[in-house]
């Protein structure tokens, strides 16, 4: 007799998860293009681990040299090798992305989820705070707290201030998905049961927030990786440590543009340019695939194949 194949729902979620991408590439071209940017994006930076030089490290090569089989994306005026300067530079910037993205979606998710199960008058109060911080303009409080910053804002500090910035809208997301979760006969039947509303939010709405999650994840790397380019190209970072924005910050001081020397600019806005499609790819095909009117539309017209 052939014994029972039991699973847990750990592995469940795993299966639903493996079948999620795998139709994500083959029915969205979108995805995939946004994969394999990512992809390489993220084997670009592991070569940071490899390299010959300390990003600090100048004078170290000839300046002022074109793109080579020696240094193939050239090298700039201070003396460093571009190629090695810019896998410094996308992985800090990436760090700092990860970061920011991990601080303002963990109070996206805790604020919104409480307020979409409790309610009342916590919820009126603080969905009034979370609606003033939406529209406050971000970037114009951000150059002026970079700029009391200024010189010491290095890379974890700016994290937690791209961050502290880009909790309001994930968070009202959150909050009306947990609003229609909290009228579902599962949640009702968990609180019955005893279970303490933490527990609930947690074991109960939290997962089919994830997904959400992910979209908003993308979508936050983007700002993030615009503000830290942005705040760097004005000068207002920690300029010493190479990001995508601190390389072109150099680039412009040492008038790239003007003396020819186009090769210093290129490489982190092509670097920056393609990121930012990388993401935004994966971040729309994402968007299309949990919104159920165009998996509706995409699984008729599967039938209608067949």
């Amino acid at each position: 007799m052939a014994e029972a194949i039991v699973t847990t729902p750990a592995v469940r979620r795993h299966h639903a998860a493996a079948a999620a991408v795998t139709d994500l590439l083959r029915f969205s071209p979108a995805f995939t293009v946004g994969l394999v940017l990512l992809l390489a994006t993220l084997a670009f930076t592991l070569l940071s681990f490899l390299s010959p030089y300390d990003p600090t490290d100048r004078h170290v090569v000839p300046a002022d040299i074109g793109p080579s089989l020696v240094h193939p994306l050239g090298t700039t005026s201070l003396g460093q090798d571009l190629f090695w300067i810019m896998t410094f530079a996308v992985r800090n910037s990436l760090i700092v992305a990860g970061l920011a993205v991990v601080i303002g979606r963990s109070i996206a998710v805790v604020l919104g989820s409480f307020l979409g199960y409790t309610g009342g008058t916590v919820d009126r109060f603080l969905s009034s705070v979370t609606d003033s911080f939406i529209v406050i303009p971000r970037l114009p409080l951000l150059i002026l707290v970079a700029a009391i910053l200024k010189g010491t804002l290095g890379l974890p500090a700016l994290a937690l201030l791209i961050g502290l910035l880009d909790w309001a809208w994930p968070s009202k997301r959150y909050r009306s998905q947990v609003l229609t979760l909290r009228e579902e006969t599962f949640t009702q039947t968990a609180a019955f049961s005893g279970m303490r509303p933490i527990t609930v939010i947690l074991r109960e709405h939290v997962p089919f927030l994830v997904p959400f999650i992910l979209a908003d994840a993308i979508t936050g790397f983007l700002y993030a990786i615009g503000m830290e380019i942005t705040l760097s190209i004005l000068g207002l970072t920690d300029l010493a440590v190479p990001t995508l924005g601190t390389t072109i910050y150099w680039a412009n001081y040492y008038q790239a543009l003007l003396s020819g020397k186009l090769w210093w600019l290129i490489a982190p806005v092509a670097a920056s340019i393609l990121m930012v499609v990388g993401f935004y790819q994966l971040s729309t095909s994402l968007s299309r695939y949990l919104d159920p009117r165009t998996r509706a539309r995409a699984l008729a017209g599967r039938a209608a194949a067949a």
